[in-house]
């Protein structure tokens, strides 16, 4: 593996080891094996990293160990840089990245009180763990950021990179479709959202009495599928902008131990109980009722659908029109009606759609609208929707002609690379390095002991 690919991956990506879980079970016999500056690089940030690569999947090379001081070495010249610059990263940006750690472990593992029992310590401590990690990955990505700002390709540069590519190799792509949607959920009766309310009543009484648990409650007759097999349970924080805004503004108006009364969000009505808080963070448990439509409530929406449908089949309408019209599809209400994949683009396979509109798809051509049908989406919820059609590409090997963005994508990303290591081989004789003498002979050690300044070992 190239070494500048890969540092170049880690810092796009924001892989960036060091500030792993790992880094909060430090080694207790520990040393320092490189100085950028005045940064320390340990061993056990070494160590950590390549444990943190294999718990997350990703190919470990043979020069792994050696791979990796380079990168965690390149972090450490950037930050030095970026704090020369004075780069703004605002310590409410570090936190926010911390919380998204926290709240992947606590995911990883099921529980705050877990992840405090594998780690050894609260998740306060872990926080301040994570800090300097995190503060260095943000002022890393920012300072490359800068490098590389003004980095553009041409198309002429992006034929001469195809043309260098190893035509036995080139990649092989699957059938991908652009498909817009749009979605109709039909409004419960006021019959069924007073059911709705009527249950978590009872719940409510049962829990208060001591005849039942949240948990059990929860776990039995909760419909939310995002928490139903967590006995209920989500750890939140006051500042975290995904959570439904009546969700939390009720959350954190409970004292420990408190149940709320009935209340609607968007996704339906609840009752919470707040199991335990400290400052912004809080561990909740709640019970999600979603006011079931009947067959009434999604013809009528079918037949609203039909007539949208006909209009667009008519011109009188234009689908993105119509999608912010009539579509109650948040996620795709706002990118036009388009369907996304995971990174954000329009192109989806075949294996990214649920099983139902892998059925809707397969008849329909390019340009063409799907009859209204009932399906039930991520969160149980049900609802009315047509699809469109709008491309749908061949199987195929890598070419020009059909891939020139993802192969443009890949030239600007080499050019960039190129760019950070020219910037390297420049700033790096600038910097006081020392390197131990465990890695002075790795071949990615070379334009760092080069350096007028460096020294192959630390004694």
């Amino acid at each position: 593996m190239n070494t500048k690919r890969f540092f170049l991956l880690l810092v796009v990506n924001g892989l960036i080891s060091m500030t792993a879980f790992a880094q909060a079970k430090k080694m207790v016999a520990d040393k320092i094996i490189a100085v950028v500056g005045d940064k320390i690089i340990l061993k056990s940030d070494i160590d950590n990293s390549i444990q943190d690569m294999e718990r997350q999947g990703m190919e470990v090379p043979a020069n792994a160990r050696c791979l990796t001081l380079e990168q965690a070495m390149g972090i450490k010249a950037l930050v030095l840089q970026a704090e020369k610059d004075s780069l703004p990263v605002t310590e409410e940006d570090v936190a926010a990245d911390i919380d998204n750690q926290i709240r992947y472990f606590i995911g990883a593992y099921g529980s705050k009180e877990k992840l405090e029992e594998i780690s050894g310590k609260t998740v306060y401590q872990l926080k301040e763990d994570f800090k300097e990690g995190f503060r260095d990955r943000k002022l890393a990505a920012a300072m490359r950021n800068k490098i590389v700002e003004g980095i553009r390709i041409t198309p002429k540069e992006v034929n001469i990179f195809f043309d260098k590519l190893n035509k036995d190799s080139l990649m092989y792509y699957e059938s991908e479709l652009e498909i817009g949607q749009i979605v109709r959920f039909p409004k419960a009766s006021r019959d069924a959202e007073e059911y709705c309310v009527d249950q978590l009543k009872e719940f409510k009484l049962q829990l208060e009495s001591g005849k039942k648990e949240m948990k059990t409650l929860a776990a039995l007759y909760s419909d939310d599928p995002g928490s139903k097999d967590k006995s209920g349970q989500y750890d939140i924080n006051r500042n975290e902008k995904q959570w439904d805004p009546v969700f939390m503004a009720k959350a954190f108006s409970l004292k420990e131990g408190q149940i709320s009364s009935p209340f609607k969000s968007k996704f339906g009505y609840h009752i919470i109980q707040m199991v335990s808080r400290a400052g912004d963070d809080a561990t909740v448990r709640h019970i999600l009722k979603i006011p079931q439509v009947t067959k009434t409530e999604l013809s009528e929406a079918i037949l609203k659908l039909d007539s949208v449908r006909s209009k667009l089949i008519a011109g009188t309408i234009q689908f993105g029109e119509a999608v912010s019209k009539y579509s109650d599809d948040e996620s795709s209400k706002f990118t036009g009606g388009r369907k996304q994949n995971a990174e954000g683009g329009a192109l989806i396979t075949i294996d990214q759609l649920d099983k139902d509109l892998v059925l809707m798809m397969k008849n329909l051509q390019i340009g063409q609208y799907s009859q209204p049908v009932e399906y039930v989406d991520e969160k149980g919820k049900k609802g009315v929707r047509i699809v469109y059609l709008m491309s749908r590409t061949e199987p195929h090997r890598e070419n020009i002609r059909d891939d020139y963005n993802k192969i443009a994508q890949r030239a600007l990303e080499e050019k960039k690379a190129e760019a950070l290591d020219k910037w390297f081989n420049e700033k790096i004789s600038g910097n006081y390095i020392k390197i131990d003498k465990e890695y002075g002979d790795c071949d990615e050690m070379k334009k760092w002991t080069t350096s007028a300044n460096a020294t192959a070992a630390i004694k």
